[in-house]
């Protein structure tokens, strides 16, 4: 049974919708003031809210704007009650992401299809997520049991020996070990939280609602950043201190939160290094032109062909019988998504054996509106 919550602070009108929609055997709640519905939505969480506009002390705009900024009721289908529907009203809530307008006075048949659409709409995006999640589960059942098997088997192989043998063994000895534990355990860390990463990404193209949760800001030292991780990775990666080569030109301020340009420089950097042999060099390179700042990842190993390069995506990592690289595919895969969120584009271009080029662009900040913000 579908739950309605109705706020209207006339009481007359609220009790006639409310007896309304208990005729259809829908679930319903009232509420005689903004503030009270605002509760009840995120005590009992509604499939509809039903919501007069003009109220005292809480008005509709007031509500919706609450609820949409909550994560649990951002996405629970929104229908204002007004006496008056301009344009402007209309705009108003639109732009707060009302989802329909009844206009008082209403009948019995327009309240029950604004409820039946809306309903209709919702399920419709349910069963989409659902199907989408129910591909994303397939897909981590036949993936991750092997990618996770990998830092598992150096977790146990070395903790069981530390066990058996820790007595007999010298400090030269067990610090080695220890120290495969770590990169076993970090490797399996990073595997898992990318797994999550890209399930979420997954589900913000089904519910653009999710955006609003997602980090917001800017980078103003792209090329700070690039080093700190830079050094970060060499630290994974020590028998690739002389392979790496970064020439970075004058830095520019990007419109990509830090977060979100740390993980992008991180997981192209790792494929880097990950797809190409010791003494095969990997070169980080950075331009920028008046709209885009330019972060290219070069390097000489594997490559990829135009078939590969054009199915790209997670769980699918190209050629693993003949590469014995780590990795579960999904770098390239949350990268690309993620430009897509924040407005960046990526671009590849690779001959196999022979250089790869992975091409990051992203907006640079508009230094006039960054000024009159300030």
């Amino acid at each position: 049974m579908k739950r309605i919550l109705v706020i209207e602070d006339e009481s007359d009108v609220r009790e006639i919708i409310l007896d309304i929609l208990e005729a259809e055997e829908f679930s319903v709640i009232g509420a005689e003031n903004g503030k009270e519905g605002v509760r009840l939505a995120l005590e009992h969480l509604p499939d509809l809210v039903i919501c007069d506009v003009m109220m005292p002390e809480m008005d509709g705009y007031d509500v919706l704007k609450i609820l949409r900024e909550e994560k649990t009721t951002s996405t629970i289908p929104f229908v204002f009650l007004t006496a008056k529907a301009t344009r402007e009203n209309i705009r108003q809530g639109m732009n707060l992401g009302a989802d329909d307008y009844l206009t008082k006075p209403f009948s019995r048949k327009d309240l029950l299809g604004a409820i039946s659409s809306r309903i209709q709409k919702k399920v419709a995006i349910e069963d989409r997520i659902q199907a989408h999640l129910n591909d994303l589960r397939s897909s981590l059942s036949l993936s991750l049991p092997h990618e996770l098997r990998t830092p598992l088997n150096g977790i146990l192989i070395s903790s069981q020996l530390l066990i058996e043998d820790f007595a007999e063994m010298e400090v030269h000895e067990v610090q080695p070990m220890l120290a495969d534990i770590n990169t076993s355990a970090q490797r399996l860390y990073r595997l898992i939280s990318n797994f999550l990463l890209y399930a979420d990404l997954e589900l913000l193209v089904h519910d653009s609602e999710r955006i609003k949760f997602w980090p917001k800001g800017s980078v103003q030292d792209p090329n700070a950043l690039i080093q700190k991780v830079a050094n970060e990775t060499l630290e994974m990666f020590p028998e690739r201190q002389a392979d790496l080569s970064l020439k970075l030109q004058q830095t520019i301020a990007v419109e990509v939160p830090p977060d979100i340009l740390r993980k992008i420089i991180e997981e192209l950097l790792n494929n880097a290094f990950k797809f190409s042999e010791k003494l095969e060099k990997v070169y980080i390179k950075t331009h920028q032109d008046q709209q885009q700042y330019y972060l290219d990842f070069l390097n000489q190993g594997q490559g990829m062909t135009d078939s590969q390069i054009t199915k790209l995506g997670a769980y699918k990592q190209f050629d693993r019988g003949r590469s014995e690289h780590q990795g579960s595919g999904l770098g390239l895969a949350i990268v690309k998504r993620l430009l897509d969120i924040y407005k960046g584009d990526l671009t590849i271009n690779s001959e196999p054996n022979k250089i790869t080029t992975v091409r990051v662009s992203l907006p640079i900040v508009n230094v006039e509106v960054a000024e009159s913000s300030d």
